[in-house]
């Protein structure tokens, strides 16, 4: 995680952003919305996104913007994107979407654009919704912009409203013993913010699930519970994968790609990629799209951090759905 720069932020700056915040939190919507959504199954659900922006380490400019798209219930990825962007401004606790938000939005644009059929009908995003110092995290933000529901899925507990990760939050952790056992996160002020959740059997540690947009926190924490193959969803975990991958791709050979160039397919059946060492990347040629098998890749150590901010002005992206299922028209 990049360090916090709040003297190099000017004040002006800070301001619009919680002016922004406060006008999207608005707009959020904090029930189901979708039929597939009131369904014990998921009935009707097809399409299941992640996203996920990484950096390389040492390097606060250079940035990797991913959207990965999985057929639902296989979990087996139909779409990926990954592309190099350049950052500008520095991370900010609470203001994680103005980094990370524009780029996102412009994936999905993008994949409306290409390919309509594949949009997804959910986003799963690593970091808070809801569960957030002013009620409006990275989830909230970026489901307001595609009009998208939208879920949030945290690694650790934002202390917020009175929440704490002290001795009485660890021993109702040590409580959830089987997958799906869960505990809400009341905070001082009585609202529930989210709910804790053990996603797998083997998992010491639990989620923390909230409300982006569009769903129920009751469907939010159901629809991770059944994406998780491992701790961390499956979207999310995928996402994560496929952009520090094309940053070690990218890096291995003649040069880093300017912002702009990407790698985006159709994965008809997701290809195992093994690990590769330096010799093998420097091959005098961009790095190749490739899909990666959801449950063979290895999560090895981790040479990528998360990206400077990216201010983001409000009408980035205005998105509308037509009649008719998933289909749907961005404009700028």
């Amino acid at each position: 995680m990049a360090q916090e720069a709040v003297g190099r932020l000017p004040r002006e700056t800070l301001s619009r952003w919680k002016r922004e915040q406060a006008m999207l939190k608005a707009l959020v919507v904090d029930r189901n919305t979708e039929a597939w959504q009131q369904d014990p199954a998921f009935a009707g659900l097809q399409r299941v996104g992640g996203v996920d922006v990484s950096f390389v380490k040492g390097d606060s400019a250079g940035a990797c913007a991913s959207l990965v798209v999985l057929s639902y219930p296989e979990l087996e990825v139909v779409y990926e994107e990954c592309r190099m962007v350049s950052l500008t401004a520095p991370y900010l606790s609470g203001f994680l979407a103005f980094r990370e938000v524009p780029f996102l939005v412009d994936a999905v644009r993008r994949l409306q654009e290409k390919q309509p059929s594949l949009m997804p009908q959910v986003l799963l995003v690593d970091g808070n919704g809801v569960l957030h110092h002013r009620g409006f995290g990275v989830a909230c933000h970026l489901g307001v912009l595609t009009d998208l529901p939208c879920v949030g899925v945290a690694k650790k507990l934002l202390q917020v409203d009175g929440l704490e990760n002290n001795a009485l939050h660890k021993d109702k952790i040590r409580l959830l013993r089987a997958r799906g056992d869960a505990f809400p996160l009341r905070g001082r002020s009585g609202a529930i913010l989210g709910v804790a959740l053990k996603s797998h059997d083997h998992s010491t540690k639990p989620l923390y699930v909230s409300v982006g947009h569009k769903i129920s926190l009751e469907a939010a924490v159901r629809l991770t519970r059944s994406c998780c193959r491992f701790r961390i969803p499956e979207p999310v975990r995928q996402a994560d994968i496929r952009s520090r991958d094309y940053i070690r791709r990218t890096l291995g050979g003649p040069g880093p790609p300017t912002p702009g160039q990407e790698r985006s397919q159709r994965a008809q059946r997701p290809e195992v990629c093994s690990t590769r060492g330096p010799a093998e990347l420097g091959q005098g040629r961009a790095p190749e799209a490739h899909s990666q098998g959801p449950r063979t890749r290895p999560e090895g150590p981790d040479p990528c951090a998360r990206a400077s901010e990216q201010d983001l002005a409000l009408g980035l992206c205005e998105l509308r759905l037509r009649p008719g299922p998933q289909q749907a028209t961005l404009r700028r």
